[in-house]
């Protein structure tokens, strides 16, 4: 269609030159003595027409020629950007294909182009860090060091291949830089507790754990695993004193205070520093949630002393315990072992022969074998206690 309306214009204007031309009324004389030039009207005019082509064809040319460098200068860089770009493609391909090494080589030629630069070299960084050269990714990560605009990736991608590196302190650092930067989003919260975990930095564990569980950003079962981790690590450590032990019991939640093994290591804690009352309380708390033996054996090691209220009401606690738990082993034990330093001697001898007829787990055995031997050896049953200690002996060597 746009070609019949072509043929049609160029018909029309032929048709209407062709009439013009046929009216030529006047004549054109140009003087230049002593030559004379008689023209017709309408060669003239033709003359003008050809005179105006051929002076926009001269000056186009010149324009032409003084816009060349410009033009090819554009060229180049249009061709450089066309270059670039398909290698920062090839780049992101080969990474995500695993070709790390085809990775960096696209990202160093891609790189060529400092629009590029900075994505270039955060690729190249990670490549880098796969192929296991960490010079080479430090080098990567130094060419965009001073470029603003790419700060929050570059202190994110140094957090992430720090932690995967294992240099923590390093790690930190950049932790540090990213919370100065206000870079406090999920992901970087995510690195900062990896961070953290690897510098056993256990306080500041708790807080990032407590704030991704918050915002549903962490397995529940890998938060229960590092709240265990850095309690046990705080609770474990010597130079705590009997102020300093407290005040971070009563400054843990509420929730966490009734996870079995966080109860348990508490405990701990706390008989280590001859604290049984405290270290009783937390127990008998914690097993209002949740039996758990680890729970019991605790009980046990924080016996009252002999002959105090305390021990008596131990036991009487553990009679109703055992009341609902009749074929609990650990808990009989824990009865015969309170019986025994209480001197209740009938009684110890009956929960302890009762756990041993029942108990089958070698450690378990042993140490009723060691009750037993004495609360004979008290009772002035030298061959029984032989027997036991003896017992005791052959479950050690084997």
């Amino acid at each position: 269609m746009r070609i019949f309306l072509w043929i049609l214009a160029l018909l029309t204007t032929a048709i209407g030159l062709a009439v013009t031309a046929r009216f030529n009324p006047a004549n054109v004389v140009l003087f230049y003595p002593p030559y004379r030039i008689d023209l017709s009207l309408n060669f003239f005019l033709l003359l003008l027409v050809l005179l105006f082509v051929l002076i926009y064809v001269i000056l186009r040319g010149i324009n032409t020629t003084r816009e060349l460098p410009a033009r090819v200068a554009a060229y180049r860089q249009q061709k450089q950007e066309r270059e670039s770009h398909k290698s920062l493609r090839e780049a992101l391909k080969a990474f995500f294909e695993g070709r790390f090494g085809h990775a960096e080589k696209a990202a160093l030629r891609a790189a060529e182009l400092p629009e590029n630069a900075g994505l270039a070299a955060l690729i190249g960084a990670r490549a880098a860090h796969r192929l296991r050269q960490p010079a080479r990714r430090d080098d990567w990560l130094a060419k965009i060091e001073q470029d603003k605009n790419l700060k929050i990736a570059r202190l994110m991608s140094m957090t992430e291949l720090l932690v995967d590196d294992h240099q923590a302190n390093a790690a930190l650092e950049a932790v540090k830089e990213l919370n100065a930067n206000g870079a406090r989003h999920i992901y970087a919260l995510q690195w900062a507790l990896k961070a953290n975990q690897q510098a056993k930095n256990w306080p500041e564990v708790l807080r990032l754990v407590k704030v991704l569980d918050k915002h549903h950003a962490i397995h529940p079962g890998l938060s229960s695993r590092l709240r265990e981790l850095a309690y046990e690590d705080l609770f474990s450590n010597p130079a705590q004193d009997d102020t300093a032990i407290r005040q971070l019991w009563q400054s843990m939640p509420a929730e966490d205070r009734r996870q079995a093994f966080i109860a348990v290591r508490v405990a701990k804690a706390f008989n280590d520093r001859n604290l049984h009352n405290e270290a009783r309380m937390i127990v008998e708390q914690a097993l209002q949630d949740a039996w758990d033996e680890r729970l019991v054996r605790a009980y046990r090691a924080s016996a009252a002393e002999e002959g105090s209220p305390a021990l008596l009401a131990q036991i009487n606690c553990c009679e109703a315990w055992l009341a609902s738990r009749p074929s609990d082993d650990e808990l009989t034990l824990t009865l015969g072992t309170l019986c025994l330093k209480q001197k209740l001697w009938g009684k110890a001898q009956h929960y302890l022969e009762q756990a041993l007829a029942t108990a089958t787990e070698p450690k378990l055995v042993r140490e009723i074998h060691l009750n037993l031997a004495q609360l004979h050896e008290a009772l002035d049953n030298n061959e029984e206690a032989k027997k036991h200690y003896k017992q005791c002996a052959l479950i050690a060597v084997a």
